[in-house]
């Protein structure tokens, strides 16, 4: 009886103290399970152009570039709104070229970026409003993409494209749904700043869950099984007894 008072006791204020976490663990695990995880991406806000690179096109040589900026490194051919591009990095620094004429698109402006964000972007939606981020990003893109462009169109989700002011290229793409899966996962983790799982708190959490389950246990044992003995061995007990007044009065 002493393991049941103890476990009465500790698995109410168990309870009290984790029903808050049970409820947000079951909102957002129920919401990230929900949303298909491609559709969170924002793979549905872009077009996959699959435009292939025109030699023909490519009239500035890449001697002439090497002439022109002599410690360039990483050189690549690529498309920048369907025009032919050279993509390379000098002493730290991206930058973006006409592949045909060698004039220096970078850093791209903010008409190139509103034209570059509409060829990427798959929807309909008007321009709400454009931003150049230098400093300090928002939590939805990291400092390494910095100095970026976000066009945000008036559009479901409110959606936003992030385009590199160096590269010009795509560098991530979000919506509502996505920050409401960010706030989700943050809060199903325990882990408001990082959202990393492997912490103290989310620890913690889950061992005195597994302690409450474990008295919920010991409490449905009581319940169920010793009481279904009990009312056996009751029964048993009455029954001898009515055959014994049975005997005596014969």
């Amino acid at each position: 009886m002493n393991l049941l008072k103890i476990s009465r006791k500790y698995h109410r204020w168990l309870m009290l103290f984790l029903g808050v976490q049970f409820v947000i663990w079951s909102v957002s695990g129920a919401y990230m399970v929900i949303f298909d995880i491609d559709y969170i991406h924002g793979d549905t806000l872009v077009v996959n152009h699959q435009a292939k690179v025109n030699p023909d096109k490519i009239t500035y040589s890449l001697f002439e570039l090497i002439k022109r900026y002599p410690s360039a490194e990483q050189i690549e051919v690529g498309l920048f709104i369907n025009q032919e591009v050279y993509r390379f990095r000098q002493d730290g620094t991206q930058y973006l070229l006409d592949a045909s004429t060698g004039h220096l698109l970078s850093p791209i402006g903010e008409e190139l970026a509103v034209t570059a964000a509409r060829h990427y972007y798959s929807g309909t939606g008007d321009i709400a409003d454009v931003e150049l981020i230098t400093d300090n990003p928002p939590f939805e893109l990291s400092s390494r993409a910095l100095p970026a462009w976000r066009v945000n169109f008036d559009d479901f989700g409110s959606p936003s494209i992030y385009l590199s002011a160096r590269s010009g290229k795509l560098v991530t793409k979000r919506h509502e749904f996505w920050r409401t899966f960010d706030t989700m996962f943050s809060l199903h983790v325990m882990d408001y700043e990082d959202e990393d799982a492997s912490n103290w708190l989310l620890f913690w959490f889950i061992l005195f869950s597994l302690l409450a389950a474990i008295l919920g246990l010991v409490l449905t044992y009581f319940r169920f099984f010793k009481a279904n003995a009990q009312d056996n061995d009751d029964g048993n007990e009455s029954v001898s007894e009515n055959k014994e007044t049975s005997h005596v009065s014969d």
